[in-house]
C-alpha cells in the first residue's frame, strides 16, 4: 500500500512545493519582466541619469548657456569644464542645459504622436470595411509615402514663429502614420476576439469596450510606439536645428552641432565641441531604444524566454 504525500512523516503538514509557490504567486509584474532585460536595465539607469541631468542643470553648470561674456576658445579648466567656443559660450553649460530641449521635445512630440495615431488606428480599426476606414486609411497611407524631413523644413520655413510649440506640432503631424497603421491592425484582431464579442452581446457599451476590453490589452504596444516616436522626435529636433531651422534663442543640442560646424570647430581644434553634443544625443537616444528592448518583452512570451535562457 502506497503511502500519499501528506502520511509521510518526513513532509510537513502544509508545506508547499516550489511549484506550488509559483503558481500562487501569480505572473511577474510588468517592471519585474522589463527588469529581466540586461539592455533594458541599462537603458533605464542612462535615461534616469539624463533626467537628472535636467532637472538639476543649475547646479550641474553654474555658468548660464546664454552667458557669451567669457573669453572664446579657452581650453578645459576648473572654470569651464569642456572650455568656450569661438563665440564665448560655455560649453559645458551649454550641453547640460540642451538636455532640459531634448527631454521635453521627446516627451511632448511622442506623446502628440501616439495620441494621433491611437484615434485614428482606433477609428480605422473599430469601423473596419466603412466609409471611415477607407478615408482614414488612405490618408495614412498618404502620410506614409510623403518625405518627413523635407515636408518639416517646408512647415518650419514658412512658420512665423519657431520653438518648442512649433517642433512639437511638426513631429506629431509627419510621424504618426506608422504607429496608426500598427494599432488598426491590432485592434481589427481585438475587436474579432471572443471577450470582446461577450462583451458586445451582453450590452456593453463601445466606449466601455474600448476603454475596458480593447486599449488595456494595446498597453505593451503603446509604450513601445511612445518611445519610437520620442527617439524619433528627438532626432528631428536635433537634425531640424542642425540644418539651420531650429529656433536660435534656444539652447539645443542641435543648435551647438549647427554653431560649431559653421565656426569651423575642427579646424580651429575644438573637436569637444562638436563631439559632446553628438556623443549625448547619441546615448539619449540609445537608452531609448534600450528600454524598448525591455517593453518588447511584455508582449513576446519567446522574446521573454530566450531573454531568461541567457
Amino acid at each position: 500500500m502506497s503511502l500519499t504525500p501528506l502520511s509521510s512523516p518526513f513532509v510537513r503538514r502544509g508545506a508547499r512545493s516550489s511549484d506550488e509557490t509559483e503558481a500562487c504567486a501569480g505572473p511577474p509584474r510588468w517592471y519585474s519582466i522589463i527588469w529581466t532585460s540586461r539592455k533594458a536595465r541599462i537603458g533605464i539607469l542612462m535615461l534616469g541619469f539624463f533626467l537628472l541631468v535636467a532637472l538639476f542643470a543649475p547646479l550641474i553648470a553654474p555658468h548660464s548657456p546664454d552667458d557669451a561674456g567669457f573669453v572664446p576658445v579657452q581650453d578645459p579648466s576648473w572654470s569651464h569644464w569642456l572650455g568656450t567656443n569661438t563665440l564665448g559660450y560655455d560649453i559645458w553649460a551649454q550641453l547640460v542645459h540642451g538636455t532640459r530641449l531634448s527631454l521635453a521635445i521627446g516627451l511632448l512630440g511622442g506623446t502628440a504622436t501616439i495620441l494621433i495615431a491611437l484615434v485614428i488606428g482606433l477609428l480605422a480599426g473599430y469601423a473596419e470595411g466603412t466609409f471611415l476606414d477607407d478615408s482614414l486609411s488612405f490618408l495614412t497611407n498618404l502620410a506614409l509615402v510623403v518625405p518627413v524631413l523635407p515636408l518639416m523644413m517646408v512647415i518650419v520655413a514658412y512658420s512665423e514663429t519657431r520653438g518648442l510649440g512649433l517642433l512639437v506640432v511638426v513631429v506629431a503631424v509627419t510621424s504618426w502614420a506608422g504607429a496608426a497603421r500598427e494599432m488598426r491592425s491590432l485592434i481589427i484582431s481585438m475587436r474579432n476576439r471572443d471577450y470582446v464579442q461577450a462583451a458586445r452581446f451582453g450590452g456593453d457599451r463601445t466606449g466601455r469596450i474600448v476603454f475596458r476590453e480593447i486599449l488595456p490589452n494595446m498597453s505593451s504596444l503603446l509604450v513601445s510606439g511612445f518611445i519610437g516616436a520620442c527617439t524619433a522626435a528627438i532626432a528631428a529636433e536635433a537634425g531640424l536645428s542642425f540644418l539651420g531651422f531650429g529656433d536660435p534663442n534656444t539652447v539645443s543640442w542641435g543648435q551647438m552641432l549647427a554653431q560649431a560646424n559653421a565656426n569651423g570647430a575642427l579646424v580651429q581644434g575644438l573637436w569637444l565641441w562638436l563631439a559632446a553634443p553628438g556623443l549625448v544625443l547619441a546615448l539619449l537616444m540609445t537608452s531609448l531604444t534600450f528600454v524598448n528592448f525591455g517593453v518588447d518583452l511584455l508582449s513576446n512570451p519567446q522574446l521573454r524566454e530566450e531573454e531568461n535562457a541567457r
